[in-house]
């Protein structure tokens, strides 16, 4: 019998997982006091501000680098930039000397979905990744945010999605994950009503909506002002997507269907696509050869086409290049060797490692990881042919799939890009300012009024992306920390990870899957952290 996974289920069972050590002291003195006190999510900042003095700044909104520069803050928004010595510093105010420094604004993940509270608030901020685009929401991640602007919990901006909206049968198994499945228009327009009630920021739309449910998503969504972003159903063209007002496309999958020139057999192939109620891992076996004839039938002429028409409309497409890797690779990731694994909990490792075993290599022959390898190539070379065009990039890693890891896989994904053909300058842009526009947020640039989100690094990031990870300190919401309270953060999220490992009730490893794909069938055998 085939084991049907849904994507995402394991959210909600990774949260209930972390709700176990939620009371516990280690878990909960470890984020509420990394690194000494004055990391504190209650801490004051100094009244007079901070001034960060002699700093390189890197601004890739306007592509300048400004040497010897003094960023003032107060609260939490810069209020001067300029020539060091030629700023004022106010009486009272912090300096933090940033000689040989470099200063960029703070990085965003445009695409994850939370595991728990003492988990990836953390983990963003140090890693320097001061806004998340949350794109299936959840009541716990509603609360995040809510004590993240209450400054009693440490953490990223938060962008919420809606749940799921997907087509009937949906991939998903509603069993185990709020989605919303619809049939028809009139289905589709009330379920944007709903989530928009609900208090989502957009509406997350899926793979299997039909065209006429999708249309009328679009339409309500118009309708009510809200956007909505997430997967190209696959019945529908990505141009077409973009002419309706698509906010943003995630993933690849689709965007290499537009581009062959037999999209129109590739397209009678995916609407005889049958599948059940929450069999996610039937979608991924029927859509892959799909991708693959289409990389062999590309076609340069109509890829040109077609991104001008979603450069015309801006209509930004989130790669998410790390997830594809992994996906792509799949025999290669060794999740428990990856050191970042301390950082998560036994459950939750246990699920993306079943996942890992028994959705993308159970049926995959070792004689096929050459064509998957060139899958992923073909990908990089569509990424920078899609800059090359003027479509706006956004950086977005998925977390939740085999291989990622909250904050970190952002600067994975950075290299990604600039591997793709990006320049480190072009990449940081698909990591603040394309963000802060999309989302019309004060955040993404270094000047005077913005958000007081920044990243203080060791080495230049122009001259090798990876310099990203070398990260001297942050400052989010005016709030700095430094590198040792950062250090003090990742042993936080070490002990709760491990508390959340010691006090998972039995069973629960295998009751817990990939947050990407679903969860694992009861008495599944997954390794031991």
């Amino acid at each position: 019998m085939t084991t049907k996974l849904s994507r995402r289920s394991m959210l909600v069972a990774g949260l209930a997982v972390g709700a176990t050590a939620a009371t516990s002291p280690a878990a909960t003195s470890a984020i509420a006091s990394p690194g000494g006190g004055s990391t504190e999510p209650g801490s004051a900042v100094p009244e007079a501000g901070t001034a960060f003095t002699a700093a390189t700044v890197i601004d890739p909104a306007s592509g300048r680098v400004r040497p010897d520069t003094t960023v003032l803050v107060r609260g939490d928004s810069i209020t001067e930039v300029g020539r060091t010595g030629q700023v004022r510093v106010p009486a009272g105010a912090a300096v933090v000397d940033l000689r040989g420094k470099f200063l960029i604004p703070g990085l965003a993940d445009m695409h994850t979905h939370g595991y728990a509270e003492q988990i990836d608030p953390a983990l963003c901020v140090a890693n320097g990744v001061t806004t998340v685009r949350e794109m299936s929401g959840t009541a716990p991640v509603h609360d995040w945010r809510r004590r993240i602007e209450a400054g009693t919990l440490l953490g990223p901006r938060y962008a919420i999605g809606s749940r799921i909206v997907d087509g009937a049968p949906t991939v998903w198994d509603p069993m185990l994950l709020s989605v919303l499945s619809v049939a028809d228009a009139e289905q589709a327009r009330q379920a944007v009503r709903q989530v928009v009630a609900e208090g989502a920021d957009f509406v997350k739309v899926y793979s299997r909506l039909s065209p006429p449910a999708y249309r009328a998503i679009a339409a309500e969504c118009h309708r009510l002002g809200v956007g909505f972003a997430g997967h190209c159903p696959d019945e529908v063209p990505i141009t077409e997507a973009a002419e309706l007002g698509q906010a943003s496309v995630e993933h690849l999958f689709w965007t290499a269907i537009d581009t062959s020139w037999e999209e129109d057999r590739l397209r009678a192939r995916i609407a005889r696509i049958r599948l059940e109620t929450g069999d996610y891992s039937g979608w991924f076996a029927a859509i892959h050869p799909v991708e693959w004839t289409a990389v062999h039938t590309y076609s340069p002429a109509k890829a040109r086409r077609v991104f001008e028409r979603l450069a015309g409309r801006r209509t930004r497409q989130v790669p998410t290049l790390g997830m594809h890797h992994g996906l792509d690779n799949a025999r290669t990731l060794d999740l428990y060797a990856d050191p970042r694994a301390r950082y998560l909990p036994a459950p939750i490792l246990g699920g993306l490692q079943y996942a890992l075993d028994e959705l993308y290599l159970k049926d995959r022959a070792p004689a096929d990881d050459a064509r998957w390898a060139a899958l992923f190539a073909h990908r990089l070379r569509m990424v920078g042919e899609l800059h090359r065009a003027g479509v706006p990039l956004m950086v977005g890693t998925d977390v939740g799939t085999c291989g990622l890891f909250p904050g970190f896989s952002v600067h994975d994904e950075l290299g990604l890009l600039v591997e793709a053909g990006l320049t480190p300058m072009a990449a940081l842009h698909a990591a603040t300012a394309e963000p802060a526009s999309f989302l019309g947020a004060r955040t993404g640039r270094i000047a005077r009024h913005c958000a007081a989100d920044l990243v203080m690094l060791d080495a230049n990031p122009l001259t090798e992306i990876g310099n990203t990870r070398r990260i001297d300190g942050v400052v989010v919401r005016g709030r700095h920390l430094d590198r040792a309270a950062l250090d003090g953060l990742l042993r936080g999220v070490e002990e709760a990870a491990a508390a959340m490992s010691e006090e998972a009730p039995a069973g629960a490893v295998a009751a817990v899957g990939c947050p990407c794909h679903g969860a694992a069938p009861a008495g599944s055998r997954m390794r031991a952290a």
